[in-house]
C-alpha cells in the first residue's frame, strides 16, 4: 500500500523499531504541520493508507472528498478530528485503537510532573535565576493535600496511586461506575459536585473528550475552587468551556493551572492568554510524547495497516463501510 503519515514534527517515527512492520510497503512521512486542504489534497493524492498522529490534522469531508484513492485511516484514541461519516460515505475505512487495556504511564507521569512543576514554581524559578534572580516565590509541598481526580479511568487512577504515595488525600469525582471502581481501590468520593471544587487543593481532569463531556467543567465549578488552588488538564482543553479558564484564573478562583492541551492547537502566537499568565504552567501536548509510548501507539497503527492489506480489517470505528458497495478494494 501507498502509505503517508502526517506530522512527524521530529523525524521520529521512521527510528521506531515497530516501523518494521510496514516494510514492503510504499511510505511517505511528513515531518511538518499543514492544515490547508489544497496542500493536504497534493500532497495525498496517491496515498490508499494515511497514518495521522492524534488530533494534529484534521480530516474533513472536503479533503476527503478529494483523495480517491484514500482506503484506510489508520490512527490510536479519540478521533473527534475525523469526518468519520464522510469517510463511511465514500468507502474509507476508519481504525483507530482504544487501548482499553493499558493506560498512558507518559501522560500520567507529565501529569504529575505539571502538579510539582507549578506548585512549586519550577518554570517560574528556572527563568528568574537565567534572568540573574534568586528564589523570587515561595511554593507549596504536596504531602498532606487534597488530589481531585475527574474522571476515573486508566489515566486517573494512575495519577492517583501516585498522589497516595506522596501523601496526599485523593478525593475522586466520576461516573457512579467509575466511583465503585475508586472506592474499591481506597479512595474517597466526593460527596457532592460543589464540595469536589471546593474542598481540593489541586484538581486534575481525566475524562475522553465526546459531546457528554465538552465543556463539563464550567465557570460556577472554577469559582468554587479555593484562591491557592491548582487546576491540571492533561485531557483535552475542551472539557473546559470557552474561556472559562482564562476568565477564572483572572478572578483569582483558582489560583494557578498547568495545562498540556489547548482549544486550537498547534499554539503559534507568545500572545495566547495562558501563556502570559505567570500563575500558569503551559506544555505543547506533549502528555503522550515519548519513545516508550510512541512504540506502543505506533505498532497498533502499523498492526491495523497490515490487517487492512490482507483483508481483515480491524479496530474499525465505521463498521457499516465494511458491507457498502462503495468500500474501497
Amino acid at each position: 500500500m501507498k502509505i503517508s503519515i502526517l506530522d512527524d514534527y521530529h523525524a521520529t517515527v521512521h527510528t521506531l523499531a515497530c516501523f518494521g512492520k510496514l516494510a514492503g510497503h510504499e511510505v511517505k512521512i511528513w515531518n511538518d504541520h499543514v492544515q490547508d486542504i489544497d496542500t493536504l489534497a497534493e500532497r495525498l493524492k496517491d496515498t490508499e493508507a494515511l497514518v495521522l498522529i492524534r488530533e494534529r490534522t484534521h480530516i474533513r469531508a472536503p479533503l476527503l472528498d478529494r483523495l480517491d484513492k484514500l482506503k484506510l485511516i489508520s490512527q490510536r484514541s479519540v478521533y473527534p478530528h475525523i469526518d468519520v461519516d464522510a469517510c463511511t460515505r465514500l468507502g474509507v475505512i476508519v481504525s483507530s485503537s482504544q487501548h482499553a487495556g493499558t493506560p498512558s504511564y507518559a501522560a500520567a507521569e507529565l501529569t504529575w510532573g505539571l502538579v510539582l512543576a507549578a506548585m512549586r514554581q519550577i518554570p517560574q524559578q528556572m527563568n528568574a535565576l537565567k534572568a540573574g534572580k534568586w528564589q523570587i516565590g515561595v511554593g507549596s509541598t504536596l504531602r498532606g493535600k487534597t488530589l481531585g481526580i475527574y474522571g476515573y479511568g486508566r489515566i486517573g487512577a494512575v495519577v492517583a496511586g501516585y498522589a497516595r504515595a506522596f501523601g496526599m488525600n485523593v478525593l475522586v469525582w466520576a461516573r457512579e461506575a467509575a466511583l465503585a471502581r475508586a472506592r474499591a481501590d481506597g479512595y474517597v468520593a466526593a460527596r457532592s459536585r460543589d464540595a469536589f471544587f471546593g474542598e481540593c487543593d489541586i484538581i486534575s481532569l481525566h475524562l475522553r473528550l465526546v459531546e457528554a463531556t465538552r465543556g463539563i467543567v464550567t465557570a460556577g465549578d472554577l469559582a468554587r475552587m479555593k484562591p491557592a488552588a491548582l487546576i491540571v488538564n492533561t485531557s483535552r482543553a475542551q472539557l473546559i468551556a470557552p474561556g472559562a479558564l482564562v476568565n477564572a484564573l483572572n478572578a483569582g478562583r483558582p489560583g494557578m493551572a498547568a495545562v498540556d492541551v489547548f482549544e486550537e492547537e498547534p499554539v503559534l502566537d507568545r500572545r495566547h492568554p495562558l501563556l502570559l499568565m505567570e500563575n500558569v504552567v503551559c506544555t505543547p501536548h506533549i502528555g503522550y510524547v515519548s519513545r516508550d509510548e510512541y512504540e506502543i501507539q505506533f505498532a497498533d497503527i502499523f498492526d491495523q495497516i497490515t490487517a487492512c492489506a490482507a483483508g481483515a480489517p480491524i479496530n474499525v470505528v465505521n463498521p457499516e463501510v465494511l458491507s457498502s458497495a462503495c468500500v474501497r478494494r
